[in-house]
């Protein structure tokens, strides 16, 4: 008892260490990263599916999924790709934010992909298309591999999944649906291959503003609705079911230079975490570029998230709050 009281009280002092030199953006290596999807599973590690960004791309068209683990959210350790468009038969472009979930001794990797080209000056000339695929693996680095060959639906138009899987094991995919089908929700099968039923459009209490890449967590028995609002802000509600209704909490990250962000929250070693992107000049010859930052989150008595500031020492800096 005495060795592992000894143990625990080493493994956290290596932490608390460690996070003096943690910074932002994280470090991940020399690639583009963004919309990072954070998961802790059996072996307490914390893992990040992340979208991949070409350096100077061409209106976010992007190839493969990375995946990274860390011990202590300062020391990354990339495992490689996760899934790429070349490993998709209806599929070749915009591997865009993912997510990842683990139910029954399988990991999944919930990912959106598409076809076609959008045509910013002449809409209706627009072919793009994106939908929803998963794949699966006995492993959290994978490899991941698309068990259906197909997306888990073809209409409406979606993408930004988010893939939570409640205390019960019933498992919910929320996603940003196209032509105004915003604020939807489908129960995935047993098997997690297919959904069920229709998709849910939930009552999000009146306030339904534009938004992208919703987040769902479990905190208590409160569940949090999280998504950047307007595309920019980072904003929340909250209910007592995973299907709402919901109410909402308001703003806890405002936006940054009026550009998108994306993000995941998740409990690590007792310290709640955000987990975004910030658009920044730091060593392109395309200008601001997309990076993975980190940030402690905290919450008030009633639930609600307080507000985050960007920094630059990220979960480096002591967390008094």
């Amino acid at each position: 008892m005495k060795k592992r009281k000894l143990s625990i009280l080493l493994g956290s002092a290596l932490f608390a260490a460690a996070l003096c030199h943690a910074s932002n953006p994280l470090d991940l290596g020399e690639v583009r990263t963004a919309d990072p999807s954070g998961h802790v599973w059996a072996d307490g590690r914390m893992y990040l599916y992340v979208s991949h960004d070409e350096e100077c791309q061409e209106d976010f068209w992007m190839k493969d999924w990375l995946i990274y683990s860390s011990e202590d959210l300062v020391n990354w350790t990339s495992h490689g790709a996760a899934l790429s468009v070349d490993d998709l038969s209806w599929a070749d472009n915009y591997a865009w934010a993912p997510d990842a979930a683990y139910k029954d001794g399988k990991y999944y990797f919930c990912f959106p992909a598409g076809t076609g080209h959008k045509d910013r000056v002449n809409p209706e000339n627009s072919t793009k298309w994106m939908g929803i695929g998963i794949a699966e693996s006995d492993s959290p680095t994978g490899p991941f591999k698309d068990m259906i060959g197909a997306p888990l639906w073809t209409e409406p138009y979606a993408n930004d999944p988010c893939l939570f899987v409640d205390d019960d094991g019933e498992a919910y995919l929320y996603f940003h649906g196209g032509n105004g089908h915003d604020w939807l929700v489908a129960k995935m099968a047993d098997d997690m291959r297919s959904v069920e039923g229709d998709f849910v459009k939930m009552d999000m209490g009146g306030h339904e503003p534009k938004m992208e890449g919703p987040w769902v967590f479990k905190r208590g028995d409160l569940y949090y609705f999280t998504m950047p609002e307007n595309n920019r802000e980072l904003s929340h509600y909250v209910s007592h079911s995973p299907l709402g209704p919901w109410e909402y909490r308001g703003v806890f990250m405002e936006q940054e230079s009026e550009s998108n962000n994306h993000h995941s929250i998740v409990e690590f070693k007792g310290q709640w975490i955000l987990f975004y992107h910030r658009w920044l000049d730091i060593d392109s010859d395309c200008g601001p570029q997309r990076h993975v930052c980190a940030e402690y989150l905290s919450f008030d008595e009633n639930g609600t998230i307080l507000e985050v500031e960007r920094s630059s020492e990220g979960v480096g800096r002591s967390n008094k709050s």
